[in-house]
């Protein structure tokens, strides 16, 4: 990203670059430009570098407070309508921190303290109060995402919020503690999200696609959606049809918790330590493939979205309007969203990341996990493929808690670990990870006492969550301990 930096600083401001000024803290014109470019096609924001492209820098001790104000200003309702979750990145140029931000384009139009910004060569203006650039914009976004279409039929019957909307408040509060959703109303968490909105075409007001999608009923969904479904399956034995599907078809807060169930149900769990803590890298990889597939598909293509898991593969495939046709490339790819509220909503609860982070933590967590690269290619079908590693693939029994890696053995397995791996017990691996990560090593017969199982057998459970790469052994006989791998 520092060779992009440069490349940005060197070609100087314009349509989607702005530089400011910004040593101490952060001043109200970032937010102009913030609101000009969610309006407008997007663009990078870079804080400490001057109009000229010299790099002066942010005082190091005040980035922090810098980033918290930012995140917060975005996030409060008083300020931007609707709210927006973007993060500040620290980069070192010339020997000096620089904080920059890529702000995407958003399907509603963004307000910053009740004035509508959009974005020119030569700045940012106020077109509050010209109508006619005011309506240009709504007709632009309108044509763009098909998540703002307003159904002004849609009343509050058809939804689930009584169910739903405790469970946002949690997963908001999980993800920021003092998260403004925490407090407010449904119908202000709605506002706030822009899933409620006035159409300039119709001169109507309503529930736009977006509100449905995420917590419409059922046949709500399915009366305003061309045909809304998620089609998983598992094909390892039955490579013609298949071992086990799933349809989906419920809202998108429901479909993620099933779709990450069904990824669970047909994959093995890893552990690593990252940054000193105990990570499921398995947990990491679902979560990135689920999002991408429910927030950023085109929702008017009858085209089902995908997720097939086979032997040495997890493919997802879903409808796109592509901008950038190809491969992406991690180290060089301008994000651009498919249905900005959507991803912002996701954000807030913490079922996704930042615009373009989904990438690199596919790029980074898939090297953990089986050792090779994703595959993420932009085209009228977007499709993302993960490479599956043999012993991570094939899983057996999976109606109870054993999980096993019934993966064909090197020659130098014996046949005693072909049995471990067929005995291995989730609860038992959890408990142990978990002692790990507090205490940092564990021996037999702690490991014994933990999972209430003779000595034998835990050291055979600790023997296969050697074999699985979970943990390594270090000592010999009776001074043998384990420790969690450590990723440096």
């Amino acid at each position: 990203m520092l060779n992009k930096l440069r490349q940005l600083i060197q070609n100087g401001e314009g349509l989607t670059v702005e530089f400011k000024r910004c040593e101490k803290e952060i001043s109200s014109n970032v937010y102009e430009t913030v609101s000009a470019f969610s309006n407008r096609y997007g663009g990078y924001i870079l804080l400490g570098v001057e109009d000229n492209g010299e790099v002066s820098g942010v005082n190091p001790e005040a980035v922090a407070k810098i980033k918290k104000d930012f995140a917060n200003s975005l996030n409060n309702p008083q300020r931007f309508a609707p709210t927006l979750f973007l993060v500040l990145e620290e980069a070192e140029l010339d020997g000096k921190i620089i904080l920059w931000c890529y702000v995407p384009p958003d399907s509603q139009v963004v307000l910053f303290s009740g004035k509508i910004y959009d974005r020119a060569v030569d700045g940012d203006m106020d077109i509050t109060r010209n109508s006619m650039m005011v309506t240009q914009i709504h007709q632009r976004k309108m044509a763009d995402y098909s998540e703002r279409k307003v159904f002004p039929y849609a009343k509050e019957k058809d939804f689930e919020f009584d169910r739903l909307m405790p469970k946002v408040r949690r997963l908001a509060t999980n993800r920021l503690d003092n998260h403004p959703w925490a407090s407010m109303t449904n119908m202000e968490i709605i506002q706030s999200a822009g899933l409620y909105q006035e159409s300039l075409e119709t001169g109507k007001s309503g529930y736009n696609l977006a509100a449905v999608l995420l917590f419409g009923r059922d046949e709500v969904i399915r009366s305003c959606t061309a045909n809304y479904v998620t089609d998983a399956i598992c094909r390892r034995e039955n490579l013609d049809r298949y071992d086990d599907r799933l349809m989906v078809t419920s809202n998108l807060l429901d479909a993620y918790d099933q779709l990450i169930e069904f990824i669970t149900k047909h994959t093995l769990d890893r552990f690593f330590l990252i940054e000193s803590q105990s990570v499921s890298v398995r947990s990491k990889i679902a979560r990135e493939l689920v999002s991408n597939t429910l927030v950023h598909r085109e929702y008017t293509s009858a085209y089902p979205a995908k997720i097939i898991i086979e032997r040495d593969r997890i493919v997802t495939e879903n409808w796109s309007l592509p901008r950038t046709p190809g491969r992406i490339d991690p180290h060089n790819f301008t994000p651009y969203p498919k249905n900005p509220l959507l991803a912002n909503f996701f954000v807030n609860i913490g079922r996704a990341d930042v615009l373009g982070s989904g990438v690199r933590n596919l790029y980074e967590f898939t090297k953990i996990y089986s050792g090779g690269e994703p595959e993420l290619i932009e085209g009228d079908i977007f499709r993302t493929v993960i490479p599956l590693n043999k012993s991570n693939s094939e899983v057996i029994d999976k109606t109870s808690d054993n999980v096993s890696d019934k993966q064909p053995m090197n020659d130098k397995t014996s046949d005693n670990e072909k049995i471990i791996n067929k005995t291995l017990n989730k609860d038992h691996c959890q408990a142990i990870l978990a002692y790990l990560d507090k205490y940092g090593e564990i021996n037999a017969t702690t490991t014994a006492s933990i999972i209430k199982r003779s000595h034998g057998t835990a050291r055979r459970v600790l023997s296969q969550l050697v074999n699985n790469g979970c943990i390594v052994a270090t000592g010999a006989n009776r001074n043998r301990k384990y420790r969690t791998l450590e990723l440096k």
